[in-house]
């Protein structure tokens, strides 16, 4: 494949990435604000918000040292569609594990994105961008895993609450 192809999928994929991390945080946001007797997951999510905000920057740094901008016409489409979908799950009598399948889901389709730039960046020869794909890869990882070992303790705790009453919202 002609280097000019190979360049224009990465500043696509990485475009796609910066667009995919705003519906990330449209998403967290609103879910981190409804946590009430969930702490652990309440730290986890602002923790993960952070993160999630310097992996934006991170994109964006690969992006101008590419002379290339990101797509605020993808940004906006997907932050609303992350909205949307965090809404959608207040209405549930379960919105707490509803959010963290959907959370699971999320991270590992990220990662899965962050290998396939890793992929491209190395065959289209751009090392200067495979550090800070790796850390952003890893942060996904780490929150997918997080994600799993505690889907038990999650449910667990929200069995509880709910015999007593409780929800995961105010």
């Amino acid at each position: 494949m002609p280097a000019t192809e190979i360049r224009d999928v990465f500043v696509t994929g990485l475009r796609n990435a910066h667009a995919m991390e705003n519906q990330a945080l449209s998403i967290m946001k609103p879910q981190l604000k409804r946590i009430e007797n969930y702490p652990e997951v309440a730290e986890k999510l602002d923790q993960h918000i952070r993160e999630t905000d310097a992996q934006i920057v991170r994109l964006e740094d690969i992006l101008d040292g590419l002379d290339e901008d990101k797509s605020t016409l993808k940004d906006l489409a997907l932050s609303f569609t992350g909205s949307m979908a965090a809404l959608g799950h207040t209405v549930a009598d379960d919105e707490i594990l509803k959010n963290s399948f959907a959370n699971f889901a999320f991270e590992n389709f990220e990662a899965a994105a962050y290998k396939s730039l890793l992929t491209v960046a190395e065959a289209g020869g751009y090392g200067a961008a495979v550090t800070r794909l790796q850390e952003n890869l890893a942060e996904e990882l780490a929150m997918a895993e997080w994600l799993n070992d505690n889907v038990v303790a999650l449910t667990t705790k929200f069995l509880a609450l709910r015999q007593v009453g409780e929800t995961a919202k105010v």
